[in-house]
């Protein structure tokens, strides 16, 4: 598995980061979509609301898993 970079974006300039600075995936979404009580990044990435660069396939793969999920909700809670 690739090494993975997830940003909640809380205003310009202002992101909460987890993971190293050269991920080979990076995951970002805004915070007032992370935030939301129905937050799924599934539908997030198809309504292009969360944006990822990196390979698909394993951005599918850690989509599905839940650890995406699992990660943006650590980094909304500390905002």
């Amino acid at each position: 598995m690739s090494t993975v970079q997830y940003r909640v974006v809380v205003a310009k300039k202002d992101e909460r980061v987890q993971g190293p600075d050269d991920a080979e995936i990076v995951v970002t979404v805004p915070i007032v979509d992370a935030a939301a009580a129905d937050f799924d990044p599934t539908v997030a990435f198809m309504r292009g609301k969360l944006k990822a660069a990196g390979d698909t396939g394993e951005i599918l793969d850690l989509l599905k898993s839940g650890d995406a999920a699992t990660a943006i909700e650590s980094l909304v809670a500390t905002v």
